[in-house]
């Protein structure tokens, strides 16, 4: 499956954004998918996860109660709604899919799609 992440951006702190992650494949209700971001000069991290048909979620404490997954499987496209935005927030966020159908935050996801940047002014 390719991925295509979009929607980044410039926001001030406490605004919002929605990043749109577009699978082009056939089995994209089948995987489950993630969100990561690299703030600048550090590691990627985890930030949000979502089963193959939505109906499990999981988040980063760093974002939770702020930041909400989504995906519409018959678009083929996963969702992240980022709220009340902090300059920390600021990084580059990738989307990724896994071929297990439940989360599995210990394994590597085994697609990655390109990122989009995001950058929270205070």
């Amino acid at each position: 499956v390719q991925l295509q992440a979009s929607g980044g951006g410039l926001v001030q702190a406490g605004g919002s954004l929605r990043l749109s992650c577009a699978a082009f494949g056939r089995t994209f209700n089948t995987y489950a998918m993630y969100w990561f971001r690299q703030p600048p000069g550090k590691e990627r991290e985890f930030v949000a996860a979502i089963n193959y048909n939505g109906g499990i979620t999981n988040y980063a404490d760093s974002v939770k109660g702020r930041f909400t997954i989504s995906r519409d499987n018959t678009a083929n496209t996963m969702y992240l709604q980022m709220d009340s935005l902090k300059p920390e927030d600021t990084a580059m966020y990738s989307c990724a899919a896994s071929v297990a159908t439940q989360i599995r935050r210990a394994q590597t996801p085994n697609y990655w799609g390109q990122g989009t940047q995001v950058t929270v002014s205070s």
